[in-house]
């Protein structure tokens, strides 16, 4: 049995002899106590030691695993002594207003397999997302863990867990989260998270974490009447003032944060992180905080087994994927491409409005471009975005930068009820999307219920107190006011209420329903796709250069809706897929780079499968997706 601890220097820490070592960065306290144990009379408490620069310190055997403790600050803004948790603990036992506890962080023993765990290849990955509290009926970490049999069944590779940094109330998505170091204790106790990583890894599942860098949410964050320097009012996110990674004294605030990367990684063995919105994190100091993040982590763990970083940048910035002339990434593996989720959201819905109005047009190239080149957007103008320019050219990137997706809790979530993607389109349009999805070079993502055909909605959800639940009921409604379905108050007034716990429940899937005929039938086609995934795709991924793929379209009018893609591979090997995305059947004659006489390959997948005899015809029926793999002498892949 192993024990493994990540060391940090702040929070409470064990030391070699069995005391505790309690630090706290208060830049702004005049005298900073420690309570223990609910004892807040004077005499109990005890003062720590101003070390300099805002630390205050004090190592004490009075306290040991299972402590309770808060700090007491004495400040001159603050009418009297105010309790306030420890923004680095380890775990928050009765919720993010109450007491920390000190964790003995090595107490969990990992078995000799799980040390032998080293990850998994990058482009081995298959995602399937999930939040912790709606994905198994118990909703804790443990249930989770008792279903991640399924997932390895499936051809999951990978699970990515919504954030589980605590955050106030009973229910949320988490990306309101204020302790950043301590799992949601509605989910477990940390060894309880540790147990469901070395589980997974059991089943050899890689098992990623969502960390949400840009923000604290707006309940249960005490830093503001101690540190008030963790804060900026020179940047501004969509949550108020940004975090101060930039400026004086934000050498505390970038240490705090990388600790809790490399904290995650180390201490409880996930194999990656995916960083939320990091379009939101504004630093015009050099190193960028992403940069000097993942340098750190790289010189870390990095070193010592495979670690991978995944990034949600809205901005499309190609520089963060950057490779090495070996073909190694620079800082961060992959980013999410939402340009892929929404031209084939358009495509499958008809939907325009909203955000999805900047791929209205001609959501074929948009589409097409994706999949050849990673970004839809590379500098053009978003309508949606005042007409700003977004992003930079992606080409260059290997089609494994991007992790692609039909849905996941922002695409389903964000809807006003939640409804999954089966529920808006025909079964051809997704099986045929599906295929796309599933059998493309870039890296998929499946969200929760997705390969089940979950009939359960996917809603937003919070615990918020009175007032502040109130207002995101509010806001939560305003923000659908773009749309032009609830343009009319009465329909956003039906849009679920955030804070009803019967609209966390009504997410939550229906293990029960797995074994009906239809979501059989779902499962048992994104299980075939992905077993060909793996023995027909994968192995070929390695080695792929950037400018890989190229993309032609079968007609040129807006609503044409077919599209050629060719990837040449890492082994040399032409990828090519014939799909139509609309109603109207489309024409393969003169079709570029493919002979009349003869399929670009042996046929890998054609869904449905009636539509190989009309593609021998050279017709391409509505809802079609055909794969060929071609040898390494083919025609070119990119144009």
């Amino acid at each position: 049995m192993h024990h493994i601890r990540h060391p940090m220097p702040f929070g409470a820490e064990l030391t070699d002899d069995g005391a505790v070592r309690f630090r706290l960065w208060a830049p702004d306290a005049e005298r900073v106590a420690l309570e223990l144990d609910g004892n807040a009379a004077p005499e109990h408490l005890l003062d720590l030691a101003a070390v300099g620069d805002g630390w205050f310190e004090r190592v004490t055997d009075l306290a040991g695993p299972g402590s309770r403790y808060r700090f007491r600050l004495t400040a001159a803004h603050l009418a009297a002594s105010q309790p306030v948790p420890d923004p680095a603990a380890r775990f928050q036992p009765d919720g993010v207003h109450a007491a920390s506890e000190v964790i003995d962080a090595a107490a969990y023993a990992w078995s000799d397999g799980e040390l032998q765990w080293r990850g998994r290849d990058w482009e081995t990955a298959v995602f399937y997302e999930l939040h912790v509290g709606t994905f198994s009926p118990e909703g804790t970490f443990a249930g989770a863990a008792r279903r991640l049999h399924h997932l390895a069944e499936l051809g999951v590779t990978a699970v990515e867990l919504m954030p589980v940094a605590a955050f106030p109330g009973a229910r949320g998505w988490g990306y309101d989260g204020v302790f950043q170091f301590a799992p949601f204790a509605g989910y477990g106790r940390p060894e309880d998270l540790k147990a469901l990583v070395e589980q997974a890894h059991a089943l050899g599942l890689m098992v990623f974490l969502d960390v949400v860098y840009n923000h604290f949410g707006p309940e249960g964050n005490y830093l503001h009447l101690y540190a008030e320097q963790f804060f900026t009012e020179r940047h501004h996110t969509p949550w108020g003032a940004g975090l101060n990674f930039d400026g004086p004294h934000s050498r505390p605030v970038r240490d705090f944060f990388i600790h809790n990367a490399r904290y995650w990684l180390e201490e409880f063995r996930f194999d990656g992180l995916r960083l939320d919105a990091v379009h939101a994190i504004a630093d015009d100091s050099q190193p960028h905080i992403l940069t000097e993040l993942a340098e750190a982590v790289a010189a870390g763990l990095g070193a010592r087994r495979q670690v991978h970083l995944v990034l949600e940048n809205d901005a499309n910035a190609a520089r963060y994927l950057e490779r090495r002339a070996d073909r190694r990434p620079h800082w961060y593996v992959a980013q999410w491409n939402d340009d892929f989720h929404h031209a084939a959201h358009v495509l499958l819905t008809g939907q325009r409005d909203g955000y999805y109005a900047d791929y209205g047009a001609r959501p074929t190239v948009w589409l097409a471009r994706t999949l050849a080149e990673g970004f839809g957007y590379q500098g053009e103008r978003s309508h949606f975005r005042n007409d700003a320019p977004r992003g930079t050219p992606s080409a260059q990137l290997p089609p494994t930068a991007f992790v692609n997706f039909l849905q996941n809790h922002d695409q389903a979530g964000n809807r006003a009820f939640g409804e999954r993607l089966h529920q808006l389109t025909s079964e051809r349009a997704l099986r045929a999307a599906t295929a796309v999805l599933l059998l493309a070079p870039s890296p998929p993502l499946l969200f929760m219920g997705q390969p089940e055909g979950a009939d359960s909605p996917f809603l937003f959800f919070c615990d918020f107190g009175d007032d502040l639940a109130a207002a995101v009921t509010a806001g939560r409604r305003r923000e659908f006011a773009r749309f032009e379905a609830f343009a009319d108050p009465a329909a956003q007034a039906a849009i679920p209420d955030p804070n009803d716990a019967h609209t966390c429940q009504r997410s939550r899937l229906n293990w029960s329903a797995w074994d009906r005929p239809a979501h059989r039938r779902w499962l048992d086609f994104h299980r075939h796709l992905l077993r060909l995934r793996a023995g027909a795709i994968v192995p070929r991924l390695a080695g792929m250069d950037g400018h890989a793929g190229g993309f032609e379209l079968l007609a040129d009018g807006p609503d044409d809706a077919g599209l050629v893609v060719r990837w040449r591979l890492g082994d040399g090997s032409l990828l090519t897929l014939l799909a139509n995305l609309g109603e109207t059947e489309c024409s393969l004659a003169g079709l570029r780079d493919v002979p009349t006489d003869a399929p670009p390959g042996r046929a890998l997948h054609v869904e449905p499968a009636d539509a190989a005899g009309a593609i021998a015809d050279r017709r391409l029926p509505p809802w079609t997706a055909a794969w060929y793999l071609g040898a390494g002498d083919g025609p070119g892949a990119a144009t």
